[in-house]
């Protein structure tokens, strides 16, 4: 098994690479390119949002998956939040609504992941793992032209505020290989190091992010921050020919989609499958995939909805979206509790026990599409890392009652019989960003600009 880093961006698997290098566990390794990921992808992630990590332990053969999701606020709130600001974006031609603002604002997990993640399995020091952010926050990165094409989509919630001196400082909207840079997120990064996680919950950023949600009419409280904890989620598998695939239980039943494949199937069969559950959600993640030297296994997936469009003045962070994104809060849920989602972070384990790869995906409601079809083409097909995520990739969705299946070019339509279908003239952000590391290699995805490496 290759030690390796697979990310959605140069500079997060960079990162991630050089932490194993210098003899972080996988743990280390994730944890530093997360963090970094929210300077490098902030078009797709940052520290106000929320996320999970499976973690596959090679000595033990545990498979452990952490929530650290946004959850829904308000606790010990008596005053109604204000209402929130709805936006049009669109993905590729497909138009969704969202609603922003400060009344969109969950309360984050991304710093609490960080800390459990390294405070169960890291072995370096939590300032070293850090550093490597609070570098990139300084000096800047250069965007992808992946991540500009996503900007495009969504500027009417990345623009507002202290957004546009970010993402259009010029007064256009950055291109693919300008230099992308936060004002104060260093700073942040630095007191991150510093104080560590509670910073965020019980010091003075959480403090500067209940004063800014609560001047645009959110309900964020000091209460909501304190009472935050990172949840240990159940770990579902499903066999995928000889192997097992293991994960939290998704939005999206990604674990049990795969269960219901017959054992040979074909693309009909998955899109059948894949139209059995789930909804057709859009929406912005990242996937962090890292393997270390001792088969250890951690796998990120994180996202910040698509940003209320508030910031934290003087600290360049971008806060969170999650409430304006409905459909995740399920019927009932009170604040204090989870929201849901499709994210789906997972390891594949041979008949053995042993480590086949490690894999996630980015892609909303499109995740377990890219992921299955990943792992079809690596498991079933026999293909290398690479190949296998560059592969075309279709997905179906059900409209007023029609099926429909969005092909990627080289997809046969043939396959889709009883399918109306909708050609793409590309490989494209709306089907997904895998990255995976495992016995076939490491790769990111073009799709989002990934990139994958091996030691």
């Amino acid at each position: 098994m290759p030690a390796g880093v697979a990310a959605g961006h140069p500079a997060t698997t960079e990162v991630g690479l050089r932490v194993l290098a210098a003899g972080g566990s996988a743990a280390d390794a994730a944890v530093a390119a997360m963090l970094a990921g929210c300077a490098a992808e902030s078009v797709l992630t940052g520290l106000a949002g929320g996320g999970f990590a499976t973690y596959f332990d090679a000595s033990t053969g545990e498979v452990t998956c952490l929530d650290f999701f946004c959850s829904v606020p308000g606790l010990g709130s008596t005053t109604p939040a204000a209402p929130m600001v709805p936006i049009k974006i669109s993905f590729g031609g497909v138009p969704q609504r969202y609603e922003i603002g400060a009344s969109s604002v969950g309360v984050p997990g991304i710093p609490a992941g960080a800390g459990e993640i390294h405070r169960r399995w890291g072995r370096l020091p939590w300032q070293r793992i850090v550093a490597p952010a609070q570098n990139l926050a300084r000096s800047g990165v250069l965007l992808p032209g992946a991540h500009a094409r996503t900007l495009v989509s969504l500027a009417p919630a990345m623009l507002p505020g202290l957004g546009a001196a970010v993402y259009a400082p010029d007064g256009r909207l950055l291109e693919g290989g300008e230099l992308l840079h936060h004002p104060g997120l260093d700073t942040t990064f630095g007191i991150l190091a510093e104080e560590g996680p509670a910073a965020f919950y019980t010091g003075r950023i959480g403090a500067a992010m209940v004063s800014e949600v609560a001047a645009g009419g959110g309900v964020l409280s000091p209460l909501d921050l304190s009472s935050y904890r990172v949840m240990q989620a159940p770990v579902s598998s499903a066999s995928f020919g000889p192997c097992r695939v293991l994960a939290r239980a998704d939005l999206n039943e990604t674990i049990r989609t795969i269960a219901a494949l017959p054992p040979l199937f074909s693309p009909l069969d998955l899109a059948s499958a894949l139209l059995a559950y789930g909804s057709q959600r859009l929406g912005d993640t990242t996937n962090i995939s890292v393997v270390d030297s001792a088969g250890n296994a951690c796998v990120i997936t994180m996202t910040l909805g698509i940003g209320a469009g508030v910031w934290l003045p003087g600290l360049g962070v971008h806060l969170n979206s999650m409430l304006g994104e409905g459909e995740l809060i399920r019927p009932g849920t009170l604040p204090g509790e989870r929201m849901a989602s499709c994210m789906c972070p997972a390891v594949v384990l041979d008949p053995a026990g042993a480590l086949v790869m490690a894999i996630g995906s980015a892609g909303a409601t499109r995740i377990r599409t890219a992921i299955i079809q990943t792992l079809t083409n690596v498991l079933v097909h026999g293909d290398d890392m690479t190949t296998a995520i560059r592969r075309p990739r279709f997905h179906p969705v059900s409209v007023d009652g029609s099926r429909l299946v969005h092909l990627e070019p080289g997809c046969d339509p043939s396959h889709f019989t009883g399918f109306k279908v909708q050609h793409w003239d590309r490989l494209d952000h709306y089907f997904g960003g895998v990255s995976a590391v495992g016995l076939a290699g490491a790769a990111g995805d073009p799709r989002r600009g990934g990139v994958g490496r091996t030691l």
